[in-house]
């Protein structure tokens, strides 16, 4: 049985009950793909993690402590974790510089934002309403058009420049970070994904591809991935 390109995913913080947690798409997603999918709670080392994986997946969850990149905190803002923010902001910067192939998620890519000195929206529908849906009330998945760049590698991958994506967020990019392309958005203009051009293969959506196993388009994110992850 040959090897299985390992992949290394980050998990929702410590909660009330000490256990920590990791929704089970992201896994099937990465197994589907054929990857080995390694979790990675937050430890105080992340280089140990990084010298047994050959890529990064930054999954979704709370919102980034919004004093990560320098603001205070709107009143929306909930799920806020610490050791989460610094464990995954430190690990990014690590597997960067190793150039490993990094896939960021919701969360993932404000991480990979902010991370870079980027900053974010803290509650997105005082920024551009509410015509486009980016998550439903009080907090529950919904789909809406993403229009991605032409000639980005988001739509080599995809094979599509527009499509329909889960979406589940209330924040989003704001001053996006160099060296990342923006190289999708949805139809009231939030950033839905950034690239970084010269890299391997390190690429976030806003969106939740995990979120649609039946959905060919989705899923060739994940394949794409774990196939760099290969080599």
């Amino acid at each position: 049985m040959p090897n299985l390109p390992r992949v290394g995913l980050t998990m929702y913080g410590k909660n009330d009950e000490r256990h920590f947690t990791i929704p089970s798409e992201y896994i099937d997603s990465v197994t589907s793909a054929g990857g080995l999918p390694i979790v990675m709670p937050p430890i105080d080392n992340p280089q140990t993690f990084l010298e047994q994986i050959d890529g990064l997946l930054l999954i979704g969850g709370g919102d980034i402590c919004p004093s990560c990149y320098e603001q205070d905190s709107h009143e929306t803002v909930y799920m806020m974790d610490q050791q989460r923010d610094s464990y995954e902001l430190h690990l990014f910067l690590a597997a960067l510089k190793l150039e490993m192939p990094i896939f960021g998620i919701c969360r993932g890519i404000q991480i990979m934002n902010v991370a870079l000195g980027g900053t974010l929206h803290q509650h997105l529908p005082e920024i551009v309403g509410e015509e486009v849906r980016h998550r439903l009330p009080p907090r529950h998945p919904v789909n809406h058009t993403v229009l991605a760049q032409p000639d980005s590698r988001l739509s080599r991958i995809l094979k599509s420049s527009e499509f329909d994506a889960p979406s589940w967020h209330h924040q989003a990019l704001d001053k996006v970070a160099d060296p990342f392309t923006v190289v999708a958005r949805a139809r009231d203009n939030t950033v839905e994904a950034v690239e970084i051009t010269d890299r391997k293969w390190c690429l976030a959506v806003q969106w939740h591809p995990e979120l649609a196993p039946d959905d060919p388009i989705q899923q060739r994110l994940f394949t794409d991935f774990i196939n760099h992850c290969k080599s």
